[in-house]
């Protein structure tokens, strides 16, 4: 075996490994205080219809095929959509729905990449005000973890969250 295929095969080989000891679980969170009431942000988010108006991954393909399926809003509401390669495909399923506390999401990633993770919506209202955060958090498979090792996913996702966050702002307090 020559000298440059075993230092190869050892730099695979601690590759994988420092990709194998990467952290499974992951959580990603944002917070934005709304001049509004609970209930403003609230029916942002439990009606995927809404999303349009706030969600920054609405904007990157203004040609996405959506299909809304289920309940209207809250619980049991679906959201299909197939887009662009910065879309991609996937859905969501509204699992829980605590009025103007509590939205919690199922979304499952089918292209380019298939995940299932978990959104969490939480609105805290104090003085009129509300403090509305976006959470995503689920478990790494081994691509995860070897994507996050060269992208920094927590930067990427609050950028994303920031976005959304403020659509959210802007519509309830427009209200």
């Amino acid at each position: 075996m020559s000298k440059a295929l075993r230092i190869t095969l050892v730099v695979i080989i601690v590759l994988l490994i420092v990709i194998a000891i990467q952290p499974t679980d992951f959580r990603y969170s944002r917070t934005i205080t709304v001049a509004a009431p609970a209930s403003a942000s609230f029916a942002q988010v439990n009606d995927f219809h809404k999303w349009v108006e706030w969600s920054p991954w609405e904007k990157l393909d203004p040609t996405t095929k959506k299909t809304y399926g289920g309940a209207p809003e809250g619980v049991g509401a679906t959201y299909h959509w197939v887009g662009n390669a910065k879309v991609g495909e996937g859905r969501m399923i509204i699992t829980e729905s605590v009025p103007n506390e509590l939205i919690r999401i199922t979304v499952s990633f089918l292209k380019p990449m298939k995940a299932t993770n978990t959104i969490e919506f939480t609105f805290k209202e104090q003085n009129g005000q509300t403090d509305v955060t976006q959470s995503m958090f689920g478990k790494n498979a081994f691509m995860g973890k070897a994507s996050s090792l060269f992208m920094n996913m927590d930067k990427m996702m609050s950028e994303n969250f920031d976005e959304g966050l403020a659509g959210i702002k802007a519509a309830a307090e427009a209200k």
